[in-house]
């Protein structure tokens, strides 16, 4: 510092500012990360230099990434799980600004005391990242292409999935609320359909797989033409477990569709057919018989206190 009467007053370096931070943010107005399909390259402002009178410099401007709940975060390099946003308006520093650096009055010494020297400030952090977004409904669809999930979907929500009659016609998770009675309502989710193999990758996969992990509840739709119902919901309980053996943890309800095309007769053979621990359904979307029904027992499970 040199003023009019003291020419050499001692150090006066302020410290630098810290770069800023990239801080993901949760939003539940969002839905699917494809906002940031085209956001690939993000970089944070640089702090701002300490000046004289131990002036501190600015901090850099920090920068938010809206997501939607349920967004996951990893490294691109190592696949770990950095970060995980579940409520709206949480805050997540991902990766930090760098360390400002200190100015030359920290380093004065009763020897030294017009240090000529400062440190500098700390580079940021800087790396590949990935954002994975795992559905969050209260409900999952569980079952074989064509098992019917798309068009109980259509019936019981305002959602709009494809519907067609081949195999993987829904790709991608579609999400619908359920309007239930008193103006209640809760989230149901048509995932791709699952095939045998799927826990090592075939058909879609993990793509569908991962998706079942955030669903307390999993609805099983079997269709009433199934060779054998018992065995169909076995088939998918073992891919469930290969997949994550603590996905057989969560609430089982077992829905029999296109039930318009059983008689009374049928339904009781069926039924002998399913687990007895399990609650079951028949229902048609078709005719919507059973689908008030279906809501009153998704309800009812979904709202159980865990014993």
């Amino acid at each position: 510092m040199r003023t009019k009467f003291n020419p050499q007053a001692g150090p006066d370096g302020g410290d630098g500012g810290r770069g800023g931070h990239i801080i993901l943010r949760g939003n539940k107005n969002l839905w699917t990360l494809l906002h940031l399909r085209y956001y690939k390259n993000v970089l944070a402002e640089n702090g701002e230099s300490g000046s004289g009178n131990n002036s501190t410099g600015r901090a850099g401007k920090d920068i938010f990434i809206d997501v939607p709940l349920g967004t996951i975060a990893r490294d691109e390099e190592n696949g770990k799980k950095e970060a995980e946003i579940l409520e709206d308006g949480q805050e997540i520093i991902w990766m930090k600004g760098g360390r400002g650096g200190l100015g030359n009055s920290h380093f004065a010494t009763s020897t030294n005391q017009a240090p000529e020297y400062a440190q500098p400030g700390e580079d940021g952090e800087e790396g590949w990242k990935i954002l994975e977004l795992k559905v969050l409904a209260d409900v999952g669809l569980v079952g074989f292409p064509n098992a019917g999930k798309s068009t109980l979907l259509s019936v019981m929500t305002a959602a709009r999935p494809k519907i067609a009659d081949y195999a993987f016609t829904t790709l991608t998770p579609q999400l619908g609320m359920v309007a239930y009675r008193d103006n209640l309502s809760f989230c149901i989710a048509d995932l791709p359909g699952i095939i045998e193999g799927a826990s090592e990758g075939k058909g879609l996969g993990y793509r569908f797989l991962r998706h079942i992990e955030r669903n307390p509840v999993l609805l099983f739709v079997i269709p009433a033409d199934s060779q054998n119902h018992g065995e169909e919901f076995q088939i998918l309980v073992k891919e469930l477990e290969a997949y994550n053996p603590e996905l057989l943890h969560k609430k089982f309800i077992i829905g029999i569709s296109k039930s318009e095309m059983l008689d009374d007769e049928l339904k009781t053979e069926i039924a002998k057919e399913l687990p007895k621990n399990i609650p079951h359904l028949f229902f048609s979307s078709f005719t919507q018989h059973g689908i008030l029904q279906l809501k009153d027992l998704l309800w009812k499970v979904l709202n159980e206190k865990d014993s």
